[in-house]
């Protein structure tokens, strides 16, 4: 039973039927639908991925938004933030208080910059929440991997080992049981789930993996930066964070999950003049001479039965415009007899499958809800 339900069934129990007017039926109806509202918390309500995860979940016909955090924002109305709002979400910005939102909430959100969640999470708060975590501060299971790429000291390694990598399309039966989630990455995300089956099923060598990577301005989050003024962005493309970029060490270690050896790859990320979307197109060695009809069935096993992953037919490559505002991720191969290589591609919004999407898929798994709820949304365009 969710929050508040013992409440409202005194409520109606004490209602006449004078005044109310309902049957027996019709408040047991109503207090069923009460129970099973997931009372939802976000902390960082006010960034890009915190506002896609507001719009995200007011269409989710089983959520409640109950705390908007935002300690930017603290007292302001959230329509006065993101003006799209407007008439549909009524309340302030509050701080972001984590024990005071676990005593109102049953899933709790951090949308945050890494190093917050671990700082304010606690036995407390678990004993009462889920925890859904949009940072990366329970993604690495080795401390001392997260601390020196990240270059901040983790408050809470006690949680690490609990943690679930919220990969849902490979870690859905353990997110299931979870306290605590750790959304994947978007680069990660879209990055891992192009290359995961040719890994898995020992297609191809995983240290020859290169992921060549690009990412529109969203992905930097809303704080003011000259880099991502328009002056700077428009016109232009560029890597950055070469041999060097944070989300590095998280590809690589689901890749060596998948591989069941330590593999280590070449990661470059690019900046793009666009908003939303990511296209990841990575190479790596082939072992074997195969057939695209043998590549082919290897993706179809991985992903067939998997709603959000959708496997191209032979020659189209992915488009990150044919996925934008949805939870897909499009994916697909080419291989170049050749160089003996394959190249895997795939595209996805870095806000929605990349951020708020993927964590609204971990909610609906944590609750026992269809996976799908409130995310079949078809990609928009133009």
């Amino acid at each position: 039973m969710y929050k508040d339900a013992e409440k409202y069934r005194k409520v109606l129990a004490n209602s006449t039927k004078e005044v109310y007017n309902i049957s027996i039926r019709q408040k047991n109806s109503e207090i069923c639908e009460v129970e099973s509202m997931i009372k939802a918390g976000i902390i960082g309500a006010t960034g890009y991925a915190g506002a896609e995860l507001v719009r995200l979940l007011l269409g989710h016909k089983d959520v409640e938004i109950k705390w908007y955090g935002s300690r930017s924002y603290v007292d302001q109305a959230y329509a006065s933030v993101y003006q799209n709002m407007f008439q549909l979400v009524d309340e302030k910005c509050l701080d972001d208080n984590m024990e005071a939102m676990a005593d109102q909430v049953d899933v709790i959100f951090t949308a945050t910059p890494q190093g917050l969640c671990a700082s304010l999470v606690n036995e407390n708060i678990l004993n009462k929440v889920k925890i859904i975590d949009l940072s990366a501060d329970f993604r690495i299971k080795d401390v001392n991997v997260y601390e020196k790429w990240y270059g901040i000291e983790h408050k809470a390694p006690q949680y690490i080992e609990e943690a679930v990598y919220g990969l849902c399309e490979v870690n859905r039966e353990k997110i299931k049981q979870a306290r605590i989630i750790a959304n994947p990455g978007c680069y990660p995300t879209c990055s891992f789930l192009s290359i995961y089956p040719c890994v898995k099923e020992g297609l191809i060598d995983p240290n020859t993996i290169i992921i060549d990577a690009k990412s529109g301005t969203s992905g930097a989050g809303r704080g003011a930066k000259v880099d991502n003024l328009f002056c700077e962005v428009n016109e232009n493309i560029k890597a950055y964070g070469v041999a060097g970029h944070r989300h590095t060490p998280e590809i690589e270690e689901q890749l060596s999950y998948a591989a069941g050896e330590p593999v280590l790859i070449n990661f470059t990320p690019h900046l793009v003049p666009m908003q939303r979307g990511i296209l990841v197109t990575a190479y790596a060695s082939l072992k074997k001479d195969v057939t695209y009809e043998e590549v082919k069935a290897v993706y179809d096993k991985y992903y067939d039965k998997e709603y959000f992953v959708r496997v191209l037919n032979k020659d189209v490559c992915p488009q990150t415009r044919w996925v934008e505002g949805s939870n897909f991720v499009d994916v697909n191969f080419k291989i170049d007899p050749r160089t003996k290589r394959i190249i895997m591609m795939g595209a996805m919004d870095n806000l929605v499958k990349g951020a708020a999407g993927q964590a609204v898929q971990n909610m609906n798994l944590l609750f026992g809800l269809d996976e799908k709820t409130g995310l079949q949304m078809a990609p928009l365009f133009p």
